[in-house]
């Protein structure tokens, strides 16, 4: 049988093209002991991913060049050299943009699609999931009655940080990029006010939504300009869980220009890498499925198909023009 993949052709400079990967056939090989080989049915495309493609020092290893580009996956077991996994069991895995993963079963996760879209695992139920779950609840900590505020809202991350929020009684604000991931923040996720930071002066955007309100927490995705915006309306003793910088990704990073608001509003900044927090993994993905399971969260998925189709899909989410998950059906 032969496998297809797709590899990390060169490093970008600046925005990522197409070009930077490369669509290639190899042979599968004979199974090893523990090892199982799963047909990927989904493919997680996540906006992590661009740094890694960078050789700069950061928390994890870049990605390797002339190897399978790194991702999440689920599928369905096909062959088995483990006594933990049968054929035709369903897994989550960092099974990589390929349509075959060859891998030890210490690195599988079964789950029960019985109750919940397999896709799901790799949005509210598998990584995006846990990512606001950690940094809402551990970061954040969003007591009933505050106002919290999410940019990337309409994304995996931010669509499930405001409907957590807004399940604590909190005054939800989400920031996303033109009108109609706006009106789908507010009128499908139940978010209460959006900001539509294309649309012109933030600083007067912030005014209409939030009125006479300052910020309590704030979960960044971006970083950039909307990031220096919010720190002008922090309440005292705010909490900002920083996730993510999306807005220096294809470039220089972006300074902060008035770091005295951090001082001033005695804000907490803390960082963080959801894999640094295993531990509380199995709980969060519990409380998502239940929620995803009864319908009580909400979640949009933009799927392309095929392999094939992995390196536009991944360079259109770096653009903004995913709604909710982005993800790659493969078969």
């Amino acid at each position: 049988m032969q496998n297809q993949q797709i590899i990390f052709a060169s490093r970008p400079t600046g925005a990522v093209e197409s070009g930077n990967f490369a669509l290639v056939e190899r042979p599968l090989v004979p199974l090893g002991d523990g090892e199982v080989r799963v047909r990927n049915l989904y493919l997680s495309l996540d906006p992590y991913m661009r740094g890694r493609m960078s050789d700069a020092k950061s928390y994890a290893d870049p990605q390797p060049l002339g190897e399978v580009m790194m991702g999440g996956t689920v599928g369905e077991v096909i062959e088995s050299n483990s006594a933990r996994f049968a054929v035709g069991d369903k897994v989550l895995a960092m099974g990589g943009w390929q349509l075959y993963a060859t891998q030890n079963e210490k690195l599988l996760q079964k789950v029960d699609d019985t109750h919940i879209p397999l896709s799901a695992f790799l949005g509210p139920v598998g990584m995006p999931g846990v990512t606001a779950w950690y940094g809402l609840n551990m970061i954040c900590a969003p007591k009933e009655g505050e106002t919290v505020v999410v940019s990337s809202a309409s994304g995996a991350v931010g669509s499930v940080v405001g409907q957590l929020a807004k399940a604590k009684g909190c005054f939800v604000v989400g920031i996303a990029g033109g009108a109609d991931k706006c009106a789908h923040v507010v009128n499908d996720l139940g978010f209460d006010a959006c900001i539509d930071y294309k649309a012109g002066n933030l600083r007067d955007s912030f005014k209409t939504a939030l009125g006479t309100k300052r910020i309590d927490a704030y979960f960044d995705n971006v970083g950039g300009e909307i990031l220096e915006t919010v720190l002008g309306r922090m309440n005292a003793f705010g909490r900002l869980a920083l996730c993510g910088m999306i807005a220096g990704y294809d470039g220089e990073p972006i300074p902060i220009k008035n770091p005295i608001a951090l001082l001033v509003n005695r804000v907490r900044l803390q960082g963080f890498i959801v894999t640094d927090h295993m531990e509380h993994w199995p709980k969060a993905m519990a409380e998502l499925g239940e929620v995803v399971a009864s319908g009580t969260l909400k979640y949009h998925e933009t799927i392309a198909q095929g392999l094939a189709s992995a390196p536009e899909a991944f360079v259109g989410l770096l653009k903004g023009k995913n709604l909710g998950k982005q993800l790659v059906k493969l078969s």
